[in-house]
């Protein structure tokens, strides 16, 4: 409230203060925010939603948003064998699908994990606490591929109260139920916590509009892909050319001045699992789509050399057996989502100004990221060199490979001295 009254008034903060007590927040939000054309006021007021039990495709669905901020569960880290899942279609065919994705993932844990040790021991020295977090972690980071998109998990949301209204209205009209109920429910807690703030009268034409958006755009399927990795862009490379003192001075783990987003944009359109497109997702400065998750691309490749022989076979079988069954699923694609393994392919685009490109291709390189994401990484890395050739590039081109360091990733209470 205080914040506002800078923008009508050059009265010292101080002399608003009265004025903010005598008003209340009820009365000032209903009078200066709520249908009078001042929506920078919800900016200054924020709040925290903690949402829990939802699918990975909910989870997805709230955070597809530039601005958002917030945590996920890290399939990467936590077990998720005793995690309910959503069923949306109820039927004995979709609960059997389910039930075999995590049979696997459950049944399969001791025997990679066994497999792990026997192919990176630990070392001399190395502590057994760590050694053993980070063979939970690396078998985790094979097993995630084989869990369900509807697995439940939970996430936080920082918001300032404007962007909360904005984007919970378009998940009202979403495609699935699961995640239009998520946002009536958020926007019911929103209304009871801060009613003046959500008071918004509903407009038919608004939600009519919002309703063909989510109908038709809410979910991309790059049918014309041809390949599993392609570049594009508008950047003029004879006006790049003047800024070669800007690339060639900067240090590794620096990031480009913003201003040079102004010269265009780089798109990528290439294939990735659904569980580390998850990831791909968390870079705000820039447009990723929300892929339509499918059998349509195959199963990532890395999740199944991770595996010993044995269970490889199993997993072969069970991936071809949940495909044709997913396929016979009477429900809309949209729907079918909710029974493919994070471990499929989905065809991604993202698009990026240059200084967020330069920055997603050096972060994504480093070797505690996931390693299929890791190779998209790369990937962008040599085709912006490709591109730019004067641009300089710093991608961690180490080679991917045992690290104990995963094990100390961690959150813990510090030992009081």
């Amino acid at each position: 409230m205080m914040q506002a009254l800078y923008s009508r008034s050059a009265l010292s903060v101080t002399e608003h203060v009265e004025k903010v007590k005598t008003s209340g927040s009820g009365k000032f939000m209903e009078r200066f925010y709520v249908g009078y054309g001042h929506a920078s006021i919800a900016d200054c007021g924020s709040t925290t939603l903690f949402i829990e039990g939802v699918s990975m495709l909910a989870a997805k669905a709230v955070e597809d948003w530039p601005l958002f901020s917030g945590q996920e569960t890290s399939s990467r880290y936590i077990d998720f064998s005793k995690q309910p899942i959503i069923d949306p279609l109820k039927s004995s065919s979709s609960k059997m699908i389910l039930g075999k994705w995590l049979k696997f993932y459950t049944q399969s844990q001791e025997p990679v994990e066994d497999y792990l040790r026997a192919k990176f021991p630990q070392k001399p020295g190395e502590d057994e606490a760590v050694y053993g977090r980070a063979i939970k972690a690396r078998s985790f980071d094979i097993l995630r591929g084989f869990l369900p998109a509807g697995i439940t998990t939970q996430l936080s949301w920082h918001t300032n109260l404007r962007q909360a209204y904005d984007k919970l209205v378009l998940l009202r009209s979403h495609p699935l139920e699961e995640i239009r109920g998520v946002a009536e429910e958020i926007l019911l807690k929103l209304k009871e916590k801060y009613p003046k703030s959500f008071s918004h009268p509903r407009v038919e034409e608004q939600d009519l509009y919002r309703q063909f958006l989510a109908d038709k755009y809410t979910y991309f399927l790059n049918k014309k892909l041809k390949s599993d990795f392609v570049a594009s862009t508008n950047i003029n490379k004879k006006i790049l050319a003047e800024y070669q003192p800007v690339f060639k001075k900067r240090a590794p783990k620096t990031g480009l001045p913003n201003f040079l987003a102004e010269l265009g944009n780089i798109t990528f359109d290439f294939l990735l699992d659904f569980g580390s497109f998850r990831d791909i997702q968390r870079h705000r400065n820039g447009t990723c789509r929300m892929p339509l998750l499918t059998t349509q691309f195959g199963f990532n490749q890395w999740y199944l050399d991770q595996l010993p022989e044995t269970i490889k076979k199993e997993a072969l079988k069970l991936i071809k057996e949940q495909g044709q069954a997913i396929k016979k699923l009477k429900g809309s694609s949209e729907e079918k989502q909710y029974y493919v393994a994070m471990g499929f392919n989905v065809a991604c685009r993202t698009t990026y100004g240059l200084p967020a490109a330069v920055y997603v291709s050096e972060l994504r390189s480093g070797v505690m990221v996931h390693p299929t994401l890791r190779q998209v990484a790369h990937k962008m890395a040599k085709a912006l060199s490709k591109l730019f050739p004067s641009l300089v590039v710093y991608p961690d081109l180490g080679k991917d490979d045992w690290d104990i360091r995963r094990g100390l990733q961690d959150i813990k209470e510090k030992t009081k001295i």
